[in-house]
């Protein structure tokens, strides 16, 4: 039987960039010097979590609009719901599977397994709509590059976590999911576990990982010109984990 969890204070610490990132620029420096400017400091047994559009920007995931040519089809389902068909092109361009498209809403399944609007093509925030921004290519990998850099710069494993602003079946908003982790398991496994009353779990997995960018993304508003937030106090568990490990297989989802 697991040991019980202690209780422990959570704190979110916003970590704003003095500028916009640029394509092909070192996240990592990027970060250092953003925390430098702010007088803040990574610690052992931090997290650190990033809005993926810093880095989808940093490994120039920019699609420059002008040099789409919409089909027939999306020009159409554009001119329907009022949309700009060169984003519905290469938001299908970046599935691999088309959901559901109704209503002018168009969801997706990416070539990560992600499943969510629009293939997570963006165009806000990024440039005025010249230019639709991408997910990353890799974001575990991503997550994975930055944790060396900032070992390799700090001496310290700070786990990373890469979110993104998805909608959910059945309930209104927007949350943060992690869509790249490094450093720390996504999931905290409790079968086998009993809760206090000695009921033994048997279905409880925690998405610890989802949890923790929701908690960021309530710091890291959409707004704020925030790209991270340090979250400190968490008892993560150090592994190999990867963002893929919250796609639920087919085989175990009631709903394809």
């Amino acid at each position: 039987m697991a040991a019980p969890e202690r209780t422990r204070e959570l704190r979110v610490i916003p970590v704003p960039f003095p500028d916009e990132i640029q394509p092909k620029e070192s996240l990592s420096a990027k970060l250092l010097i953003a925390l430098k400017h702010h007088k803040s400091s990574l610690q052992a047994g931090d997290i650190l979590v990033l809005k993926h559009k810093i880095v989808s920007k940093a490994e120039g995931q920019l699609v420059d609009l002008q040099t789409i040519k919409p089909s027939p089809s999306s020009r159409a389902w554009a001119r329907r719901y009022k949309l700009d068909a060169r984003v519905t092109e290469v938001a299908l361009a970046q599935s691999k599977r088309l959901v559901r498209r109704k209503r002018g809403v168009l969801i997706t399944e990416t070539h990560h397994g992600l499943i969510c609007a629009n293939s997570g093509v963006d165009v806000s925030n990024v440039n005025g709509g010249q230019h639709a921004l991408l997910l990353p290519d890799d974001p575990d990998r991503s997550a994975a590059k930055l944790h060396r850099d900032l070992k390799k710069h700090l001496k310290l494993s700070i786990p990373i976590i890469i979110s993104d602003s998805f909608g959910r079946p059945w309930r209104e908003g927007l949350t943060e999911v992690a869509i790249g982790v490094a450093g720390m398991q996504a999931l905290h496994d409790y079968r086998g576990a009993r809760d206090p009353h000695g009921y033994p779990l048997r279905v409880s997995i925690e998405a610890v990982a989802d949890e923790l960018a929701s908690a960021a993304g309530l710091v890291c508003g959409k707004l704020a010109r925030t790209p991270a937030c340090i979250i400190r106090g968490f008892a993560y568990r150090p592994g190999r984990g990867g963002a893929r490990d919250l796609i639920r297989p087919a085989k175990t989802d009631l709903f394809r």
